[in-house]
């Protein structure tokens, strides 16, 4: 019974700090995060990239080109906004960023192609932004295949030869492809998915050791323990329970949010995104503490949580590939908390897998929750001995 009375007492000390003493709990676990949904479900809402703006010089000015340049128009993706006399505008154009691409169709295009030749039509692009570059290339390389196998068909069909014959012959091999979890390609589904969780981690695991680090700063960390009898498991759980509800309010509002008012795909049941918000709350919280232990410090500790948060978002492989990564990156990727989440989140919430397919990441964030458990004892000695250095 006293540890229980201990640790409600702590539980209504944390609940006093946030709502009264110290607004920034307020504003990173609520107010921004918020925010933070708002931003990326609305920026990514139309799910691709549309309408990016296309150059194009057409010399040969025939009703062949005018088609194509009407079909790449009239494609979701492009607009074709500028018309230059030469390369060389088209070319300025693109290096001070109005255009992402543009098409070059040379003079006699259109005549080479009724007489059987085969003429070059030149398209370039920029990767200087790589989704709008691909994007750009997809469209225009789409274009130029269009055309080929538009003038093929008239050929063909001059020709005496049957439809069967001419989509054997434009065609030989059909392909049948299909998109697993995402079939609508959309960055939404696949971005905002690893962005927001992996922006809320970071909040998790700073404001874990910032907690510590105001205890410290402001010399509470001795009248926080004696409240749990200095035992420092009592006084850690209870401080730290009320930032995982919190979270954990949160993480499930947005989660209602995208999948039931946005319909983001989600094969796997409620359990599994049960599940994996307890995992994920967990573990961010048990890094940011396990930080403190580290390095005792309010500057350090938060530097080392922000600084391997932000790092996870690349080394969790949703960009990139880790199996593209060096050995050494694909060994490193193991040590970031998002790495872990996310591929349970794939396997489990997106495709519907069991756990059992994934259970080495499960486990993964369970021992990134056990973590404090090593620097426990080194937490409490900073509270009662170490002094605050700005």
């Amino acid at each position: 019974m006293k540890y229980i009375s201990q640790f409600f007492d702590i539980v209504l000390r944390e609940l006093n700090i946030i709502v009264r003493k110290n607004r920034i709990y307020g504003f990173c676990m609520v107010v921004f995060p918020v925010l933070l949904v708002v931003f990326f479900t609305t920026m990514l809402d139309d799910g691709l990239p549309q309408d990016l703006p296309i150059g194009v010089v057409d010399h040969d000015n025939s009703a062949t080109s005018r088609s194509l340049i009407r079909n790449l128009d009239a494609m979701q993706n492009s607009r074709v906004v500028y018309r230059f006399a030469s390369v060389t505008e088209a070319r300025n154009a693109m290096q001070e960023g109005k255009v992402f691409a543009y098409l070059y169709i040379p003079e006699g295009t259109a005549a080479k192609l009724m007489a059987g030749r085969q003429p070059d039509i030149s398209y370039y692009y920029t990767m200087t932004c790589m989704t709008a570059g691909s994007m750009a290339s997809k469209d225009l390389k789409t274009i130029s295949m269009l055309g080929s196998a538009a003038v093929g068909q008239a050929t063909l069909s001059a020709k005496g030869a049957t439809k069967e014959q001419i989509r054997t012959a434009l065609q030989a091999v059909t392909i049948d492809a299909h998109m697993i979890a995402n079939p609508q390609g959309s960055y939404n589904y696949s971005l905002t998915t690893v962005f927001v969780p992996g922006i809320l981690m970071l909040f998790m695991a700073l404001l874990s050791a910032y907690a510590l680090g105001m205890e410290m700063k402001f010399d509470s960390g001795k009248e926080w323990l004696a409240r749990a009898g200095n035992n420092i498991l009592v006084a850690t759980l209870g401080k730290y329970i009320v930032h995982a509800l919190v979270f954990l309010l949160v993480i499930f509002s947005y989660q209602y949010y995208i999948f039931n008012v946005l319909h983001f795909p989600h094969l796997g049941g409620v359990w599994s995104i049960v599940r994996l918000t307890l995992l994920q709350v967990a573990a961010s919280i048990g890094f940011g503490i396990f930080a403190f232990g580290l390095m005792p410090s309010l500057r350090m500790s938060m530097s080392i949580s922000s600084l391997w948060m932000v790092l996870g978002i690349s080394m969790c492989g949703s960009a990139f590939p880790v199996a593209g990564m060096d050995p050494p990156l694909q060994a490193m990727s193991w040590l970031f908390p998002l790495r872990h989440y996310w591929m349970l989140y794939q396997a489990t919430v997106l495709n519907g897998f069991p756990v059992i397919d994934v259970w080495f990441h499960l486990v993964a964030l369970v021992a990134f929750t056990l973590l404090p458990w090593f620097v426990l004892r080194k937490v409490k000695i900073a509270m009662l001995n170490y002094v605050y250095i700005p």
